[in-house]
Order: structure tokens, then sequence, then C-alpha cells
């Protein structure tokens, strides 16, 4: 006999999460359903090497949105952040650079470089921050459709209009960070070429572009909209990731949300043009009139829904849509922490670099995203190595360490060759650059877990939330914006 609820979430993300937590709390009854034995899609802790826990896919916490940390009351269910409050990048010649949270600590590591930049960087600082609260107010907006006709477009567009209208100049500075290379947004501002691979290494994190761009700008806005204590917001969770998915779960089951794992949704149901439920992998069905996917919209339109009820152009849209990665990372479970030849606690102020990145220089950036557009991962990558065991010893044994290497470019098909044939020289040639900025790193490796991102992608399967129209619809669309906030 068919189950029924209010409605069904497929995929138990951390998005997915929300969403259902969320509806829980406006009185749905509410299952989210999940493929894999763990929850949290890419916010998730596994013990992948015996002993360490790893944050195997997502590695820090900035862009969780403090509405829904708030309305989810997560800190009453675990969820903590401690701050990585430095940034540390060396540079190959053994001198280094600091972007902080503080500013005037940033200041002096630029002044190294060029007393210009120290002296503008505060003006920086403050205008990409005035443009980011525009765009961070834009998160929990329900994007309008400006073709739409008809009286209900013309208000939903007007007022939208009307909640920015004192927006001013700032829109002209978003149009900026949306159109130019993150290599010349920077250098209208600053002239040193270390400083502006400080900056415009964000512009490569997550996205298949290199720092000359178009559109790469935005990029570093994106990765500086954190709201949180740390370094552009950056943070780690007591626990890893995984932590952030179990918080959003127990406060969706207090209010009556369920989770089930090992639940894949083999189809999601329609008939008459609503949709009706889904239909799991064992045959069973759930009925509801409401359905939120939390998989990818690849997974949701192409193989979830039938085909048949869905427009010819969107299906074609969807088809051409590109979503492959050319991100990589490297999870490791060591004896010691990376020794940097760059670092002196006493020059930097802090006792250790918890978030470090390497890529020194715009035209290495430059390189690392060309040889992937070649077919191939680059031989010099750009590394962001993170430490969370530096203020978190509850994931490993006493005195070991989790690193985790994350990076890019490493294009998502190789040229003429295979991920499984060829992850084991990827690998190599990404410890090689850990070595050359921390001699002797490698030596005290116990275990780890190379994810490239084919492999990744295929085990992921996740995307922000999609919700698909039913005869209840209103209900979901009013609370979704704070879900695709996360």
């Amino acid at each position: 006999m068919a189950e029924t609820y209010d409605a069904v979430i497929v995929g138990g993300g951390h998005n997915g999460l929300t969403c259902g937590a969320y509806l829980a709390r406006a009185g749905l009854k509410t299952p989210v359903l999940e493929r894999r034995p763990v929850i949290g899609g890419a916010a998730v802790s596994e013990e992948i090497v015996r002993g360490f826990i790893f944050s195997v896919f997502s590695y820090v916490m900035s862009l969780l949105h403090p509405k829904a940390i708030r309305e989810l009351e997560l800190k009453a269910h675990g969820f903590a952040v401690l701050p990585a409050s430095d940034l540390f990048c060396p540079l190959p010649d053994g001198n280094h650079v600091v972007l902080s949270d503080s500013v005037e600590r940033t200041q002096a590591s630029f002044a190294r470089f060029s007393r210009r930049d120290a002296e503008v960087f505060p003006a920086f600082n403050r205008y990409l921050g005035e443009t980011t609260n525009v765009v961070r107010r834009l998160l929990l907006e329900t994007p309008i459709d400006p073709s739409g006709r008809g009286w209900r477009h013309f208000r939903r567009n007007a007022e939208f209009l009307w909640r920015y209208r004192t927006v001013g100049d700032r829109f002209y500075r978003t149009v900026d960070l949306m159109t130019m290379s993150a290599d010349a947004y920077l250098s209208r501002w600053f002239e040193s070429e270390v400083v502006k691979a400080v900056l415009a290494y964000y512009s490569g994190i997550g996205t298949f572009a290199g720092p000359r761009t178009p559109g790469s700008a935005y990029v570093i806005m994106h990765h500086l909209m954190g709201e949180h204590a740390g370094a552009g917001g950056w943070g780690f969770i007591p626990g890893g990731m995984g932590t952030i998915s179990k918080a959003i779960a127990r406060s969706g089951e207090t209010h009556g949300m369920a989770v089930r794992t090992d639940a894949e949704v083999a189809s999601i149901d329609v008939a008459g043009g609503r949709v009706t439920g889904v239909t799991t992998g064992d045959g069973a069905t759930i009925r509801a009139s409401v359905v939120a996917s939390n998989a990818s919209c690849k997974v949701t339109f192409l193989k979830l829904v039938p085909e048949a009820a869905l427009p010819a152009d969107f299906v074609r849209d969807v088809r051409n849509y590109r979503t492959f990665s050319t991100a990589f990372k490297v999870n490791i479970a060591c004896e010691r922490l990376p020794a940097y030849r760059a670092f002196e606690a006493a020059t930097c102020g802090f006792p250790y670099p918890s978030y470090t990145h390497i890529g020194p220089t715009i035209d290495y950036l430059k390189k690392a995203f060309q040889d992937a557009r070649e077919g191939w991962w680059s031989k010099d990558p750009f590394v962001t190595p993170v430490t969370p065991t530096v203020v978190d010893t509850t994931i490993v044994p006493p005195g070991k360490h989790v690193v985790h290497l994350f990076g890019g470019h490493a294009p998502y098909a190789l040229r003429n060759a295979t991920w499984e044939n060829e992850r084991d020289r990827f690998a190599a040639d990404v410890l090689k650059k850990m070595d050359e900025y921390a001699p002797g790193f490698t030596s005290g490796i116990v275990g780890m877990q190379v994810l490239a991102p084919k492999p990744a992608a295929s085990c992921m399967r996740i995307a922000p939330l999609i919700a698909l129209p039913s005869a209840s619809s209103k209900v979901a669309a009013s609370i979704l914006p704070a879900a695709r906030a996360l």
C-alpha cells in the first residue's frame, strides 16, 4: 500500500535537508529520501582511513546562511564554527603573504610587496563589501522573470525593483564583477602581482575558469561572501562538515521530518501535468502533492521525471547545460602537519596556518586552467591545503592529523585516457607540489582518498534544490529561497 505525505524530498544533501526541515516546521508531513547510506551530500564526515574522519567533499564552511542557522536553531543541535582567521600563501622563493580577517594584519603583509596596495586595501575591502551586501540580499529572493507577461508578473517585478531602489551604482559594480576577469578587476586596485594572485586565486575555485576569463571576478566575491568570523567568513566545523547535515536533520526531526538512507528514488511520478509522488528503487510508491529534488538538474529532469511530461525545448536546454567540474580533492591521514618552508609563526603572527593557498602568480593560475582546457591535469596545480586538526582533534587519533587538499584544474574527461588509469600519477603530481612547499610532508602519509572530478561527480549527483510544480507548490515556494541560500 502506498504511503502518503504532504511533500517528499529527493536527496538528503544539506539543501534537501534544509528544505525538509522548513517544510516540517511549517507542519507538512515530509520524508527525505537519500540514496547513499550517509546524509549530507557534499557536507559529510566519513571514516575513510581507520580512526581518521574526513570531510570528504566540502571541507570548510562559509556560505551557510545566518537565517537558516537561526531559524533552524542549528546551534542547539550541535552546530558550531571554528574560524579560520588567517589565510597563508607561501611563495616559491620562501617568502609569503597573508590575507587575514584583520585588515591591519593584511595591510602589513601586503606592504612587504607594495606600500600602495597596502594603503588601498581597506578601500577595496569596503567597496567589495558594499557590493557583497547586495548579493547577500539577493540570495533570499525568488528570481523574477522579466520576460513574463500579465499583471502578476508585472506586480512581482515592480515589487522587486522597489525593494532595491536604493542600490544605486552598486548595481553597476555587480555588472563589473559578472563581466570582468579577476585579473582586470583587481588591476584597477592593485599593482603587485603577488597581491593580485592572493585574491585572484578564488576565481578558479570550483569553476572551470582562469584569472583572465571574463566573468571570473564574480567568483572572488562569491568566496568572500560568508557572514561568519574568519578570513572571508571561512571556518571549520567540529566533527567535520557532516556535523552541519546532522544538525539540520535533527532540527527537522524535532518537527516530524523523517530521514531515510539507502532509499534511492527510481522515478518522480507525474499524472495529468502534476507531480503525484515518487517510486523508490525497491518499487515502493510514496504519494505527495509536492516533490522537491536535491539531485542535479540532469538527474532530475533526464532520469527521474518522464521526458514526455516536460516541454521539448526545456529538455533540450537541460541536456545542453554544462555541469562538469575541474576541481579535485585529496583527503590525507598523516603523522604530522605540512612544515612550510615559508612559514614562521613570529613573522606571520599566528601559530600555524590551518588554511593555505598555493598559487603564487596570475600566470601560474592561468597555466593551471589552460592545461585542463587542453584535456590534461595541471602539472603545477593550484592547491588549497586545509588542516582542520589544528583546531579540532576529535577527528583523529592522538597526535595525528587530517589534511585536505582541494585544487585545480583537472579536466572532467582526460584526453585519450581515463581517470581510472591515471589517478595515481595525478595524485603523485599533487603530492609533489606539496613537497615543494613543505619538504618531507608526503613521507608522513598514513592513507589517503583521491577524488578526481568525474568519479567524484558520479558519486555525488547533487545540486541545489529543484522544486517541481504541483497543486501545493505555493507552500514550497514560500520557503525554498532559504534552502537555496545554504
